[in-house]
């Protein structure tokens, strides 16, 4: 077999593919190679009327307005240790190592950009997370967008899984019901995180 380039050995060629030929070769067969994964609560925030607020406001002062909320955003993220994933248009990704910190994280946004004059809605979920490049994929980030996406103006809705996990933690929550969540299997069961 014939591999491209010209340094073939472990340490310093491409390895993976100088390693996958040789196990081809001794074994018969490749093995799959399984994507990085790892537990996260991811939390999407998004503004609560953003299209009919850049619409009064104009382009300008919107992106003005937006520079200032994304400043709010990663200044409160940084105090619970979150970390920004991406931003689209006027909502946020970030991921925590624990659903407590994400949840009160949230309740901090909502807080620092209602002095802006605006309110957000925001998503809470755990589970399994696909890393591609800096950038999270899998299932369980599809969950969280859409639980964000059935909350209503201020609230925090978090998944099941997220209010068991932080059982012990002080937080309570009002119930919500089951509700289907677009593209996702099953009924899942919602609840709106009451922050003091």
């Amino acid at each position: 077999m014939e591999l491209p380039g010209d340094v073939h050995t472990p340490w310093l060629g491409n390895r993976d593919e100088l390693l996958n030929a040789v196990e081809q070769f001794l074994t018969g067969k490749t093995r799959t190679h399984e994507p990085d994964r790892l537990l996260a609560t991811v939390m999407f925030t998004d503004i609560v009327g953003s299209t009919e607020r850049a619409a009064v406001l104009g382009d300008n002062r919107w992106r003005e307005l937006l520079e200032v909320f994304y400043a709010r955003v990663r200044e409160v993220l940084q105090l619970y240790r979150g970390r920004e994933i991406n931003t689209a248009g006027d909502g946020f990704l970030a991921t925590f190592d624990g659903p407590a910190r994400a949840i009160r994280c949230a309740g901090g946004i909502r807080e620092a950009v209602r002095a802006l004059g605006l309110d957000v809605r925001c998503g809470v979920h755990t589970g399994e997370c696909e890393l591609v490049g800096k950038d999270l994929a899998g299932i369980a980030v599809h969950i969280g967008a859409r639980v964000s996406a059935l909350a209503g103006s201020g609230e925090i809705l978090v998944s099941q899984t997220v209010r068991d996990l932080v059982a012990g933690s002080g937080l309570s929550f009002n119930e919500r019901g089951k509700h289907r969540l677009k593209g996702v299997p099953e009924e899942w069961r919602l609840f709106e995180a009451v922050l003091d």
